[in-house]
């Protein structure tokens, strides 16, 4: 299945445009999902229609839904559900119920995905295309399996076996419930399925990322920035959309400005982004809802590409021998030196980019090397490992 996710800043357009892509698909002869991780759902508006938690039929060959997060919510927790709830009530008098508690800020959207999941391996559609949420939650998202993973394999085992040591007599004293093997065995399994969404997220051959944005320069940053963090998680954006373009012949008089602003923008997106297919899309003459109007979108958005094709595809780490040393390429565009921090530890690389941070497990051929330079230079973070020992 050929798996389709939008994301951009909240206000761009990206749910009509996911919608307009899902209408040209199906109507060039594939089956067509398209579902909202987003919990302010406005995919409903865009069909004009009342949609579900399942899917609901569209149009031939188009199904729709808007995923319920309280629902995948309590499907994800299994039977952790009990031992939490214990745990959060158990120094408290008052009746909560267990759903409240159990909808922790961010879990939504990431039990969410799981369900991108779910419906991947049931395989009944063609192309399946994710309305996410705005950029700063979606990101979240996507790197949480990993920062999961790495919990799991550091302290997991260590916290398991101090629990099954000491926590009879810190449950007796304390009077807090601890968990037994059965929850341990839950939450294995919980990592174990946020691992398999890491990995389906990360085949590029099936699965790329599409960042909405808007001629604006403020809006155009935030998707450069977006753009450099989707690579320093390995995942493939294969095209860029520019919405809400004014047309030309709107904008003589008062609004020309306007226009010289939006060229600027348009250049600077086209000089950015390099290879990587840019797509216009100009403001309609009336609202974007409803299936005629979509169709109409899709046909100015995307010509005659095949929007379920894979548009480009780009290789962010690079392992090349130069003489005597190895050298890692990460490819990472629009940051700057004085974003990046990099630190090694043992057989894992640390890299930091602003606010957000990846833990690289080393391949075997560089590790017990240290680092001996690092430089960033036109998008690309060249890590220079020490000599190689002789033969």
């Amino acid at each position: 299945m050929r798996v389709i996710l939008y994301t951009g800043k909240g206000g761009v357009g990206k749910t009509s445009v996911a919608a307009a892509t899902a209408c040209r698909i199906a109507e060039e002869g594939k089956t067509v999902l398209i579902a909202s991780t987003d919990q302010a759902h406005s995919l409903g508006d865009s069909f004009d229609m009342k949609l579900a938690a399942e899917p609901v039929h569209v149009a031939e060959r188009l199904y729709a839904m808007e995923i319920d997060a309280v629902e995948e919510n309590e499907k994800a927790w299994g039977n952790l559900r009990d031992y939490l709830k214990r745990l959060l009530t158990a120094k408290s008098e008052d009746g909560l119920e267990a759903e409240e508690l159990l909808v922790f800020p961010g879990f939504e959207e990431l039990f969410s995905l799981l369900k991108i999941k779910e419906i991947y391996e049931e395989n009944r559609y063609d192309v399946l295309i994710v309305d996410c949420a705005p950029t700063g939650e979606t990101m979240s998202l996507l790197k949480f399996p990993e920062m999961l993973g790495w919990w799991m394999e550091h302290l997991f085992g260590i916290k398991r076996a101090a629990v099954k040591v000491a926590g009879p007599l810190v449950e007796k004293t304390t009077g807090i419930p601890m968990p037994g093997e059965e929850t341990f065995n839950e939450v294995e399994n919980l990592y174990g399925r946020l691992g398999e969404l890491r990995r389906l997220l990360c085949r590029k051959e099936e699965v790329s990322v599409r960042i909405v944005t808007t001629p604006e320069r403020i809006v155009v940053k935030e998707a450069k920035r977006n753009f450099s963090y989707l690579h320093l998680y390995d995942y493939n954006v294969d095209a860029v959309i520019v919405n809400k373009i004014y047309p030309q012949a709107s904008l003589d008089g008062y609004f020309n400005r306007w226009m010289e602003c939006q060229r600027e923008s348009l250049k600077d997106i086209h000089g950015s982004f390099g290879e990587i297919p840019v797509f216009h899309l100009e403001y309609m003459k009336s609202e974007l809802r409803t299936l005629n109007k979509l169709k109409d979108a899709a046909k100015q958005l995307y010509a005659n590409t095949d929007p379920s094709a894979i548009l480009f595809q780009d290789t962010v780490f690079a392992l090349r021998r130069e003489e005597d040393r190895y050298c890692l390429y990460v490819t990472l565009p629009f940051a700057s030196r004085q974003e990046f921090e990099l630190e090694q530890r043992g057989d894992e690389l640390h890299i930091s980019v602003k606010n957000q941070h990846r833990n690289l497990m080393l391949p075997k051929k560089l590790q017990n090397r240290e680092i001996e330079s690092a430089k960033y230079e036109e998008g690309c973070l060249k890590i220079l490992f020490s000599e190689m020992a002789p033969d």
